[in-house]
């Protein structure tokens, strides 16, 4: 599928939310990019978006479903200005927490002795 974005000829497919991978590329309405995705914010019981945070320069930052336009395989795009981008907030609500599966992975003995003992590093999120 091809999509006009501001004028140019994208192939990036439309996807849902859901679908909505980490470190996808997150846009301004003029196609600057202002960060990527670190999470997607929902409510899966009532199956509700609302909305993703992102890592930018500036730390952890959130962005409002009402700010988002299109979620493609490539990019979100939101209805942000470069200053608007700027300016959001830090996500609020509990710290998110999660493994890193790679943790110990390769060669070094401290990855050598976590897969002989299967230990889970739990990995605060951070701005």
């Amino acid at each position: 599928m091809r999509l006009m974005q501001g004028g140019h000829v994208s192939d990036e497919e439309p996807i849902s939310y859901q679908a909505l991978a980490v470190g996808t590329d997150v846009r301004t309405a003029d196609g600057i990019s202002v960060g990527s995705v670190a999470h997607v914010l929902q409510e899966p019981d009532l199956d509700l978006f609302d909305g993703i945070a992102i890592h930018t320069s500036h730390g952890l930052r959130f962005v409002d479903r009402d700010q988002i336009t299109t979620i493609t395989t490539g990019a979100v795009t939101t209805t942000l200005t470069s200053s608007d981008a700027e300016k959001l907030p830090e996500p609020e609500g509990d710290p998110v927490y999660h493994i890193n599966a790679l943790q110990d992975v390769g060669p070094a003995l401290t990855a050598r002795l976590g897969r002989m003992f299967r230990r889970e590093h739990w990995i605060r999120d951070h701005e």
